[in-house]
């Protein structure tokens, strides 16, 4: 049985990350400043429904302060996985000070923790963003991460190489997974899916950014969490793409929830947004090499179990503010 720090606790990816580690019959100790980044409620439904697992202990704490480092000192952990960010493409733009605090202060102080408690294995989860305007599709692992275009990749890529100085120094082995698209039941209310999901079945107008022929490669919640438990495997230091297998088109995506929902969209079309990528396609054929990582669900399969899930929670769900 190991004993885990997982870092954003309360957040999307990390909560069912922690599920399966309990699951599986280890412990976990979890922290999550519970910030106001989005919708507090979503971060509390989650939190929920670990905080009755046994071998679960929850801090709220702030990854960013320096002080978290002394409190773990004396600890013992079998890895530490970092999950904690603040994320978002467009709102890195907005505020790009808090995003360098978070994911690379906060990367450190994790790193250090790390270091102090002598704990051999780090995983840091990265973004697709990283690799910038017009990458190869399907995008390796190997493609151009050096020309970010905004805040949020830019400080992923600063989080990056502060681990490989820590492997390089102190000879912490690291994973660094970069998710591409992730999507499933209580998932950040930013992100498509879930804002999709919300209006069409509320009868709200969904709002656009271009012409909808911009595309995604989409995997399903729970194959992220179980391809990151797969990569705490001792690897030396490895970048590995998460994600992104099933590309579709944002108007096509829009048509498959239309249906699953069973109710029209009015569509909406904006002007696009610079900061965002056009295109987002991952080759996962390292994860499937060094891992034996392959996803299982389908995006038809992932997005109804999205929307039953979002039926079930309507209540609530639908006084989610979608950014």
């Amino acid at each position: 049985m190991g004993n885990y720090f997982v870092t954003g606790a309360a957040g999307f990816i990390a909560s069912r990350v922690i599920e399966f580690l309990i699951k599986d019959g280890h412990k976990v100790v979890g922290i999550d400043n519970m910030n106001d980044a989005y919708d507090v409620r979503l971060k509390e439904y989650r939190l929920g429904l670990l905080q009755d697992m046994p071998g679960f202990t929850f801090y709220k704490l702030d990854i960013s302060e320096k002080s978290i480092v002394d409190k773990f000192k004396a600890d013992k952990f079998d890895a530490i996985i970092h999950l904690a960010a603040r994320a978002g493409v467009r709102s890195s733009v907005e505020n790009p000070w808090i995003f360098l605090d978070s994911n690379v202060t906060g990367t450190l102080n994790m790193l250090e923790i790390c270091r102090r408690t002598g704990t051999k294995k780090f995983l840091l989860a990265s973004t697709s963003s990283i690799y910038g305007e017009n990458p190869p599709f399907p995008t390796p692992e190997t493609a151009s991460s050096d020309k970010p275009l905004q805040p949020y990749a830019a400080s992923k890529k600063g989080a990056e190489a502060l681990t490989h100085s820590y492997h390089y120094l102190h000879e912490i082995d690291v994973s660094v997974v970069r998710y591409f698209t992730v999507y499933g039941p209580a998932g950040r209310p930013d992100l498509a899916l879930f804002r999709f999901t919300q209006w069409i079945r509320e009868g709200r107008t969904v709002q656009v950014y271009g012409d909808g022929e911009q595309s995604r490669g989409f995997t399903y919640l729970d194959d992220i969490a179980r391809g990151t438990i797969q990569a705490l495997k001792p690897l030396g230091y490895e970048i590995i793409n998460l994600g992104g297998h099933e590309v579709i088109t944002i108007n096509n995506l829009i048509a498959l929830v239309e249906e699953l929902v069973g109710k029209k969209a009015e569509v909406e079309y904006g002007p696009p947004v610079v900061a965002d990528m056009r295109s987002n396609w991952a080759d996962v054929s390292k994860a499937g090499e060094l891992l034996g990582w392959e996803p299982k669900f389908s995006l038809r399969e992932g997005v109804k179990l999205l929307v039953e899930w979002y039926n079930a929670e309507r209540d609530w769900a639908k006084e989610v503010h979608t950014l």
